[in-house]
């Protein structure tokens, strides 16, 4: 028995924290405290630090091997003569490993706390009751030996899975049969490329948070996050299996019981390329009231898989998929909010889910494509331009189009990350596609003609609000008016955008018109891309 215990803590799971629980009053300058630090248990604490170097090593190693194997190649030490010491160096590095990993499972075998967490994971995997998993919860550890929460094959048929969700996908070309046989050879190089481009460099510039190396210098700051939201909100970590197998790390704060309004709306929050839900945009509801739900990509922290776009949807399916049936919220009952690229996940929501509340996008654009070439070669275009298509089409405008709900667009106005000239150029920020998309294409088109467009790019271009204000009332827009008929025009049809009103209206009726609905669907924050949004600037879209 006692050798069983043994093993059990050689292989275990490393444990990194043990959490204090919201009714706990606070330490003296500690949120929680680490597993008990006793001579024996020191010992284990270096043979983990010993661990982590070694991953760290192993992961610079991982991404400089094509350069490091190039150069033992130029200096001819990839032969049989020098492979064999090189071999028994290897063999004494496993060893070692070997031995510190015994020496490690003696630390924690005479570690009660340590031991206290391995039976209660060990229980929690045999009968996964409520009780145990609040105890469970009370535990950091490493996330792949978490036991899974909910599994999307629970409320949808396993047969369906294989392909994963429905994406929109770029309308082909019409061509002949034999043409696009031989077009189909032609383009096989570019077909390769592009292909090695994504799955290569170009997904892990798309998403740095997802290089492992990065996790690794943001991991005590993704700890204290993590700590902050089980220790000071009771934060429920939950572990998703998507249809496509990736296991998704989420993090849900319920405030229902509070009492509040606002408790009783679920914001799901959708970070961007290298945001976490530890430290991302969940603060911002959280500080309103709302009842939260994060996660992470695929791919970062405790999530499994790579954020390619196919994958990135499986993720958001599950968890509203879990939100509904393991939570108890209702579509209407739920907000998505988002930040970034996080705009992909959050667009593909609301078209998939068209009964959710409303979607709220912050720092968002409208089409990845236009960003991806500003930082490439000109030369390297229609490269470019197929491996984004083929592999990473991040088409948000489009996938909006297909949502009736409300929507709120954040722009914010010294953004340097979606402009695709600079900062000072607020007309380049592809947040400004994103709203003419929207008022041209899905809701009101009569009203953006021409005209229409040239007076919103207008009040787009104000560099702050006092010009703002000044093209709004230079225009002389009266809100009441614009208001009253929309809603004439809405009791009088009720019907589905795109909508005709303006149709016979005049030039300056649809200008009011144009002014009014963009000042109602886009709001401007005065920062940069990465200044978390006050909670004070996150409200519920404009409704009718």
């Amino acid at each position: 028995m006692a050798g069983w215990m043994w093993l059990r803590c050689v292989v275990g799971p490393h444990l990194q924290r043990i959490h204090r629980s919201p009714e706990q009053s606070r330490p003296e300058g500690r949120s929680g405290r680490r597993v008990g630090m006793s001579v024996i248990f020191c010992i284990c604490f270096r043979t983990a630090e010993c661990e982590n170097a070694a991953s760290a090593l192993w992961s610079l190693s991982y991404y400089s091997s094509p350069l490091l194997l190039c150069y033992l190649y130029r200096k001819g030490y990839i032969c049989s003569s020098k492979l064999v010491p090189v071999s028994q160096y290897v063999g004494t590095v496993l060893v070692c490993l070997l031995g510190v990993a015994c020496l490690r499972g003696w630390g924690r075998w005479k570690n009660s706390e340590y031991l206290q967490f391995i039976s209660i994971l060990e229980e929690t995997k045999t009968n996964h009751t409520p009780a145990n998993k609040k105890k469970l919860r009370c535990y950091d550890f490493d996330f792949a030996s978490w036991p899974s929460d909910f599994s999307w094959t629970e409320v949808s048929s396993p047969k369906l899975s294989k392909g994963g969700v429905s994406l929109l996908k770029p309308e082909p070309r019409l061509r002949g049969a034999a043409d696009s046989v031989l077009n189909s050879v032609r383009t096989l190089p570019c077909h390769i490329i592009s292909f090695l481009i994504a799955h290569s460099f170009g997904r892990r510039m798309l998403y740095p948070g997802s290089v492992g190396l990065l996790q690794k210098a943001m991991r005590p700051m993704l700890q204290q996050g993590q700590a902050r939201l089980i220790e000071e909100f009771d934060g429920q970590r939950n572990k998703l299996v998507a249809c496509d197998g990736n296991n998704i790390d989420t993090m849900f704060v319920d405030r229902r019981r509070d009492g509040g309004q606002n408790g009783q709306t679920l914001v799901i929050c959708c970070e961007g390329n290298a945001g976490f839900y530890e430290v991302g945009c969940m603060n911002t509801p959280l500080e309103g009231g709302y009842s939260v739900l994060g996660w992470n990509h695929p791919g970062f922290g405790g999530s499994t898989g790579v954020p390619f776009p196919q994958n990135e949807a499986n993720a958001m399916d599950v968890v509203i998929q879990f939100a509904i049936h393991k939570l108890g919220f209702q579509l209407t009952d739920i907000v998505i909010y988002a930040w970034s690229i996080g705009g992909f996940t959050a667009t593909w929501a609301v078209m998939s889910y068209p009964e959710i509340q409303s979607i709220v996008l912050d720092a968002s654009f409208d089409d990845l494509l236009p960003l991806a070439l500003k930082v490439m070669p000109d030369s390297w275009r229609p490269l470019v331009q197929h491996t984004v298509r083929q592999y990473m089409n991040l088409n948000n405008a489009e996938q909006l189009l297909k949502y009736q709900g409300p929507v709120l667009l954040i722009r914010r106005t010294r953004d340097e990350i979606i402009t695709t000239t600079g900062p000072e150029d607020i007309m380049s920020n592809r947040g400004n596609n994103l709203l003419l998309k929207l008022l041209q294409f899905r809701w009101y088109p009569k009203i953006m003609t021409d005209e229409g467009v040239r007076v919103v790019r207008q009040w787009l271009g104000a560099s702050s609000h006092l010009e703002e204000m000044s093209v709004y009332s230079g225009y002389e827009v009266d809100d009441d008016w614009c208001t009253s008929v929309l809603q004439s025009y809405q009791a009088d049809r009720d019907v589905l955008f795109p909508w005709s009103v303006g149709e016979d209206m005049t030039v300056e009726g649809r200008r009011q018109l144009a002014l009014f609905l963009a000042r109602k669907y886009m709001q401007n924050f005065d920062t940069t891309h990465c200044t978390p949004l006050p909670a004070t600037e996150f409200h519920s879209p404009w409704r009718l």
